[in-house]
């Protein structure tokens, strides 16, 4: 039997999604796990399911449980960087427990990983009872298909390093902390929900003058959902090569993203990506 832990560390769930939250909890438990819920899951009458003391305690039970193997967090939205500073970083760097989450937890997951150097997972455990729900358990039940992303380069031909980030608006909320990763050596991966044009401009500029794209050795590129939707010209790949330069490896892949037949990908551990 899987012990998994559920939390929320971002917005909290609103109470007209308890239904599918509740089909959740179930498919894990057919699955063999035994869940362990935190008590910061729902709104309780504003968007907070708890304060950030409370959400980060959550979390922090979850990683202390020595039986614990993988933390699933439930939620998104705005305000996860809240826990940063109240995580006792020494524990989760000692727990088995792996976190999963993504979106604003793209906050959570690179903070890990700068103080701990432990991996996380990029991905959304709500998937699993989506639209694309009997997909996403296969995939659950089969790690090799879940991280087995499809990709192509855009420019460059291999390029090999610790891959951080995720949600591009989310990590950048790290920047000038002492949760932002170190870049050098990396591969950036770079996904968004909403935005177009003017906003991606923006986060381009801000990672070119935090000097990124002197300092990774390639950028991954998920899926950019209201980009994409909007058909906006310039479209992503062609704003990164502006600001990126035409020396740096970029892949694209499909399969890292907000929609809810997204794979998974693991921040914070070595990825190769060769043609």
């Amino acid at each position: 039997m899987k012990n998994v832990g559920i939390t929320a560390c971002s917005n909290g769930l609103k109470k007209e999604s308890a239904p599918n939250y509740r089909r959740l909890i179930q498919t894990l438990q057919d699955f063999g796990c035994n869940v362990k819920e935190s008590s910061c899951i729902f709104e309780k009458d504003s968007p907070f399911s708890g304060s950030g003391e409370q959400r980060a305690c959550q979390l922090m039970k979850l990683f202390s449980d020595n039986e614990t193997e993988e933390i699933y967090d439930v939620s998104g939205g705005d305000m996860a960087n809240q826990v940063l500073d109240l995580l006792d970083y020494n524990k989760i760097a000692k727990s088995k427990a792996t976190f999963w989450g993504y979106s604003d937890l793209t906050t959570v997951i690179n903070a890990l990983y700068t103080a701990t150097g432990k991996s996380s997972v990029l991905y959304q455990i709500r998937n699993i009872v989506s639209e694309y729900g009997k997909l996403q358990q296969r995939r659950y039940l089969n790690r090799d298909e879940l991280f087995n992303i499809s990709y192509s380069f855009i420019q460059g031909s291999y390029t090999e390093g610790v891959v951080v980030g995720g949600n591009i608006r989310c990590f950048l909320k790290l920047a000038g902390t002492k949760y932002f990763p170190s870049l050098e050596g990396k591969i950036l991966l770079l996904e968004g929900l909403g935005g177009q044009v003017p906003q991606m401009v923006t986060y381009l500029s801000q990672l070119k003058q935090l000097g990124a794209f002197k300092k990774v050795n390639g950028i991954l590129l998920g899926t950019f959902t209201k980009m994409e939707e909007n058909d906006c010209k310039p479209n992503m790949e062609e704003l990164v090569k502006l600001y990126a330069g035409e020396s740096i490896p970029i892949i694209k892949t499909p399969d890292i993203g907000h929609n809810s037949n997204a794979k998974a990908i693991k921040i914070g551990e070595k990825h190769i990506f060769k043609i």
